[in-house]
């Protein structure tokens, strides 16, 4: 067994979960449903069946390009994205008005 690639995959993924819309929505229904166990059990496996289909996927998609075309496809969303935020961000920010 791969310890050092479990434990990264571990690390990412906890932290990009922390705070995620997931959480929050794991949050809401563990603290209304009187029932945090089952709560945990369905949002375990939809986490479970989520990471299956995101490996297989990209299993999938290794396969067929090249490692530095995925990355720098992936590198080019995620700067897509965050311009996208960041052009979002600056349509929302309050404007200061001078005295």
């Amino acid at each position: 067994m791969d310890v050092a690639l479990v434990s990264s995959t571990f690390l990412t993924i906890f932290l990009a979960e922390l705070g995620d819309k997931t959480q929050l929505a794991t949050m809401a229904l563990g603290s209304s449903s009187g029932r945090p166990l089952m709560v945990f059990l369905g949002s375990t496996t939809a986490l479970l069946l989520a990471s299956l289909l995101g490996v297989m996927m990209g299993d999938s998609l290794a396969s067929m390009a090249p490692p530095a075309w995925l990355q720098l496809a992936a590198g080019v969303g995620f700067l897509i994205q965050g311009v996208r935020l960041l052009w979002e961000a600056r349509g929302n920010l309050p404007t200061s008005t001078s005295p």
